[in-house]
């Protein structure tokens, strides 16, 4: 896979990512079974980098990629987002 540098970081990454939303759940039935085989297929097609945040099933995705990864050698980049919860309003 073609890979690009990852801004600044001194790394490169290849041009195509996994988004992770689906692995959550959310959005249809996703058992740990089908998650694990999403990410291995894609690791093993040479992403890496998993994009994912806190709001995905409430964590899951971000688990499931932790699952994943718990026994590979090489890891890839994780971009996780965080504050979808946080009120973006407040009263001062």
């Amino acid at each position: 896979m073609e890979q690009r540098p990852l801004g600044r970081t001194g790394a490169d990454v290849g041009v195509v990512g996994l988004g992770t939303w689906q692995l959550g759940g959310d959005w249809g039935n996703v058992d740990d079974d089908t998650a694990g085989d999403v990410l291995e297929a894609a690791l093993d097609g040479g992403v890496t980098l998993l994009d994912t945040a806190d709001v995905y099933g409430d964590g899951r995705s971000e688990v499931r990629i932790r699952q994943a990864l718990v026994t590979r050698a090489g890891r890839p980049f994780v971009a996780t987002k965080a504050g979808r919860r946080a009120d973006p309003f407040t009263a001062e």
